[in-house]
């Protein structure tokens, strides 16, 4: 493979497809740990609630970077449309995000996480930071999700429609 072919040029490769997507997963994740920590470091609020602003910020980066770089043809045209779908696989992801993190909370929708409430990362990290450890083990489960949800639902082509379609243009 060539360096145009990989970084460059529009692809229904999936394996170059999945290796763009951990760039973009990768921005918009520091995008949504950036967003989740500063919210809760500055605003004090529940580590779930934190999680929505990190998500929506993370989320909003991901469908822009995806669009432009990661996938060459989406099969819904309407881009309102398009948006939904892929916020609504987003939203299953963060549905995860929540199950995940929620042990290793210090508070949140289910109460005190069994993690925290058993200190079951001793002096690893302090109780108050268990969530960091929490949302990276969602990443890489929720990651793995997304892409192959959006590379089904919303992205799917195979090759010859992509041809046909650059011939009758």
């Amino acid at each position: 493979m060539k360096f145009k072919e990989i970084f460059i040029e529009g692809t229904n490769n999936t394996f170059i497809q999945f290796f763009r997507s951990l760039f973009v997963g990768g921005i918009a994740t520091v995008v949504d740990m950036a967003v989740l920590i500063a919210v809760r470091e500055i605003f004090r609020l529940p580590e779930d609630i934190c999680a929505v602003f990190g998500f929506v910020a993370g989320l909003t980066v991901n469908y822009i970077v995806s669009n432009l770089w990661v996938f060459a043809k989406a099969k819904v045209k309407n881009r309102v449309l398009d948006f939904v779908v892929f916020a609504v696989i987003g939203i299953i992801g963060l549905g995860l995000t929540q199950l995940i993190i929620a042990p290793f909370a210090m508070e949140g929708l289910f109460g005190e996480g069994i993690i925290v409430k058993n200190n079951l990362l001793g002096s690893f990290i302090p109780a108050d930071k268990y969530y960091i450890i929490g949302k990276l083990i969602a990443v890489v489960l929720v990651y793995m999700w997304n892409f192959f949800a959006r590379k089904f639902l919303l992205y799917n082509h195979t090759d010859d429609k992509i041809d046909s379609q650059n011939t009758e243009g």
